[in-house]
């Protein structure tokens, strides 16, 4: 297996490329008991030497604004936040109504 990308004709040596692989996030459910991987292919589109030129001039113009230095900018920081007296309000309703749904459907001997 050839670890070479090609795009649009272009073919990608494996040194300018980083791979990343991960578990992907995310709550369980049904496929709790499964491994859900993730692959992140990163590509330092400033440094390469495949493109030609203009390609790469075009490219770094279409993308400015996503990327710093050639790479991906980090996210703008967050800013920490409570949720409102109504939004408790409204999740404590819902846990009431979720657990008179559940105790309903038990038998009547529990």
């Amino acid at each position: 297996m050839s670890l070479d990308v090609t795009v649009r004709g272009t073919t990608i040596p494996p040194e300018e490329l980083s791979w990343r692989f991960s578990r992907s996030a995310g709550p369980g459910g049904q496929s709790v008991n499964t491994t859900d991987s993730r692959v992140e292919l990163s590509y330092d589109l400033a440094n390469s030497t495949v493109l030609p030129p203009v390609y790469q001039e075009r490219a770094l113009r279409a993308l400015a604004s996503r990327l710093a230095d050639g790479t991906a900018a980090p996210p703008p920081p967050r800013r920490p936040t409570k949720p409102s007296r109504a939004a408790r309000e409204r999740r404590l309703a819902e846990k009431r109504r979720t657990a008179q749904i559940k105790r309903l459907r038990r038998p009547d001997d529990w």
